[in-house]
């Protein structure tokens, strides 16, 4: 592995924890499209231990960028399981689809919606919708503002950081992203608390 390649201390906190509530929502031989993929750290561990475990997952990375692309295709070359990267902004009307088959089993993403405009969460909500097959979950990771529920004072700390940087970021309410899963087909169908103040969303497309 080339040790210049982009590398995230906090992928590497979070690999485990999100491979194990994995393991509980993805069937075996899920095909999986990811969002955002960044580094590409998630894809390489999650289809390594699939790999390992015999779980036959197919996990097809994205960015939404040449630059983002590039170093993400690098990584994970020679990773079993893991489909070439494709140039996907969340944004786009047409996402891929899942080859010879109905739709994509999942769809993941993780630490996007913070870190992106507001618009981006209707258009994943959408764009999920359209491409997950009957019965399909859309799988959401990062930390979010839950009503309610205090907001631990790192995430505060953090939102007013992203805030700063840029003003169309920030941590987002579950009770809009809700909103927007909901106005876009989807079904709200579990939420999991991860470690270091973060979530795991769970939609699902309705399988009638």
């Amino acid at each position: 592995m080339n040790s210049a390649l982009p590398h995230s201390p906090a992928a590497d906190r979070n690999k485990g924890p999100i491979l194990d509530q994995l393991r509980a929502l993805l069937p075996v031989g899920a095909r999986v499209l990811e969002i955002a993929s960044g580094t590409g750290q998630h894809a390489e561990h999650f289809a390594l231990a699939s790999r390992r475990g015999g779980w036959g997952w197919q996990w097809q990375p994205s960015e939404a960028t040449p630059a983002g692309l590039r170093p993400l295709a690098e990584r994970l070359a020679e990773v079993p399981g893991v489909r070439p990267p494709l140039m996907l902004d969340v944004r786009q009307p047409d996402w891929p689809k899942a080859a010879g088959a109905a739709g994509w089993d999942a769809v993941y993403v993780a630490n996007l919606l913070h870190i992106s405009p507001w618009a981006c969460a209707g258009a994943l909500m959408r764009g999920a919708a359209r491409v997950l097959r009957p019965g399909g979950r859309l799988i959401v990771y990062g930390p979010f503002i839950v009503e309610g529920e205090p907001t631990s004072p790192s995430n505060q700390a953090f939102d007013i950081d992203l805030r700063s940087r840029d003003a169309a970021w920030g941590l987002r309410h579950l009770s809009d992203v809700q909103d927007e899963a909901r106005a876009a087909g989807l079904v709200f169908e579990a939420l999991q608390d991860m470690p270091a103040h973060n979530r795991l969303l769970v939609f699902g497309r309705p399988a009638g």
